[in-house]
């Protein structure tokens, strides 16, 4: 969520070791497929190819789970994607919204009929098995103004660079901490300080979140932080980077703090061995929005476990998916709506779940950080 998309980037152990679902630019769908056409013999319609994968079609009952979700807390976030639709789902929200109110049986019998199934499969139909990551915004506390303890910067976008994939790098995080002019470019540019360099970095990889800031006449309010840019350069995970050198067994962000806590003054190796930087806005936090997670790349508020990132060369952004998953810490066949991306979320079957917003070691946290398993996809498309 540094996700280009309002970007949201993604935090999961499988970013921690290289994934990273929001480090990117917000992506340019491709194309979206027409509408396909229901065969009046009954058959199943042809598939479809998308650059990034291919659709087979399936039947109902070919969904592992289907009719057992609990649609209406789905509908929600399916309602909010209405409000920035594509052409082809455009015409449906008209009778998607009436149905908020409609019970499990009646949602379930109008996808039926407006709805064809499609297995995601790669391009070439081959159907490895795909990966399911989690990310979370992330609450943090926060000081208007530098003091003893919060030293670390949360910065807006500097004049001059832009959110592009074709714009020239700018400065690296190691020469952003230490070139003079690097330093000149971003004076005035400091939203808040955090205290902890790691939170920063969390918040980085995340691309949003909510910071409770202590203003300078000591009131404190919560405001959100949102992806506004990044540096140009590649994402590296500091998580690969320290077990590719056997400093820690797991890639987690409970082993990555811990080994900063031992090794303090190696603190910036670590965090300049990723150089990609990001740059925020912030945002008012309403009650009404707060209700809500950030934007995701289609432009729309994200809903907890309901919303994923996905490659959007392979699932248009808008589209409602069924996921299927087994693991330890996520077992479940549920409806979602694919409304985010993210720089590490690419590829056919590929899916960043949404887990909600929360502190360090909070509920929506822990399933993120813990969120690394198989996966298998289908989506919905309008008949």
């Amino acid at each position: 969520m540094d996700r280009g998309r309002s970007a949201l980037v993604r935090w999961t152990t499988a970013l921690i070791v290289g994934s990273l679902a929001a480090c990117t630019t917000v992506e340019v769908p491709p194309s979206t497929p027409a509408p396909g056409a229901r065969p009046a013999d009954g058959s199943l319609p042809p598939a479809i190819q998308q650059p990034a994968s291919r659709w087979v079609p399936v039947r109902w009952s070919d969904l592992p789970g289907w009719g057992l979700d609990s649609l209406h807390e789905v509908w929600g976030a399916w309602v909010r994607g209405c409000e920035k639709p594509s052409p082809v789902q455009a015409p449906l929200c008209a009778e998607l919204r009436p149905l908020i109110m409609a019970g499990t049986a009646e949602q379930q019998a109008w996808i039926e009929s407006r709805f064809q199934p499609y297995r995601v499969v790669e391009p070439d139909g081959s159907a490895p098995q795909g990966l399911l990551t989690g990310y979370y915004e992330p609450v943090l506390d926060a000081s208007r103004t530098t003091t003893f303890s919060h030293r670390v910067p949360v910065y807006a976008r500097p004049v001059g660079v832009r959110l592009g994939s074709n714009e020239p790098p700018w400065y690296t995080r190691q020469e952003i901490d230490t070139l003079p002019a690097a330093q000149a470019a971003l004076r005035g540019r400091v939203i808040a300080w955090l205290s902890d360099p790691i939170d920063a970095l969390v918040l980085q990889i995340q691309g949003s979140g909510r910071l409770n800031i202590k203003e300078p006449d000591g009131t404190v309010r919560q405001v959100r932080v949102e992806f506004a840019a990044h540096n140009g350069h590649p994402y590296q995970s500091v998580g690969k980077w320290l077990l590719d050198r056997r400093e820690i067994r797991e890639g987690n962000w409970e082993g990555i703090r811990a080994w900063a806590a031992q090794n303090p003054g190696r603190l910036n190796e670590l965090l300049w061995s990723n150089p990609r930087t990001v740059f925020f806005r912030e945002v008012p936090l309403t009650d009404l929005n707060a209700r809500f997670g950030p934007p995701g790349a289609q432009g729309v508020p994200l809903t907890p476990g309901r919303s994923i990132a996905v490659d959007p060369q392979s699932i248009p952004y808008g589209t409602p998916v069924w996921l299927a998953s087994k693991g330890v810490v996520f077992n479940q066949q549920r409806l979602v709506m694919a409304q985010d991306t993210g720089g590490a979320i690419t590829g056919a079957v590929r899916a960043d779940l949404f887990t909600g917003w929360g502190n360090w070691g909070d509920a929506p946290y822990q399933l993120a950080s813990r969120l690394k398993q198989p996966l298998q996809m289908w989506v919905l498309w309008p008949r």
